[in-house]
């Protein structure tokens, strides 16, 4: 694991396809080098073809919202059950930032409603994470509620979460070299 993740709240609205979950994604559009977590906001719609999770796949679900915030995140040198552990990490984070959110595995629920969808995978060279938290779940094939139906403003939410987990990020890497090894 790196010491330094990169973090970025793009301006730039662009949809999320299910295509962006590639490497280097955040290099080439976003600028950022390295494990990195980038997010922007946009509209989803993930065809059953683009969903990287099986099961889902399998069941021939999608992923829709009218606005979404996308948080993707590129990590190198990490297995995927450690990306798997990020996942959670960044979900448990998110939720702690909700009045009220439950996280149950990689997703955030809010009066019984979806807040959330989450998926990480392996590249050849990475393991990529998308994130998406509602705004306007308008659209989402199941019971789902939005950012905006809570009032929270994504303007001000999104960075506050990049900079948490972030801090959080560099706390478990300093965690790992502060400690004397045991013969």
């Amino acid at each position: 694991m790196s010491s330094t993740l990169q973090v970025l709240f793009s301006k730039v609205e662009r949809p999320y396809t299910g295509v962006e979950l590639r490497p280097h994604f955040l290099l080439t559009e976003l600028g950022l080098r390295g494990s990195s977590l980038g997010a922007f906001i946009g509209a989803c719609h993930v065809a059953t073809e683009h969903l990287v999770d099986w099961e889902d796949r399998l069941a021939q679900d999608r992923i829709e919202a009218r606005w979404m915030v996308h948080f993707i995140g590129e990590f190198f040198g990490m297995s995927l059950r450690e990306g798997v552990l990020v996942q959670r990490l960044l979900m448990a984070t998110m939720g702690e930032m909700i009045p009220g959110a439950q996280r149950r595995g990689d997703d955030l629920f809010l009066q019984e409603r979806k807040l959330s969808v989450s998926i990480v995978t392996a590249s050849p060279v990475s393991l990529l994470l998308h994130a998406g938290i509602n705004i306007d779940p308008t659209g989402a094939p199941v019971p789902a509620i939005g950012l905006r139906e809570l009032g929270i403003t994504p303007e001000e939410w999104v960075p506050a979460v990049l900079e948490r987990f972030s801090c959080e990020w560099s706390s478990m890497d300093w965690a790992c070299a502060k400690v004397r090894p045991v013969m």
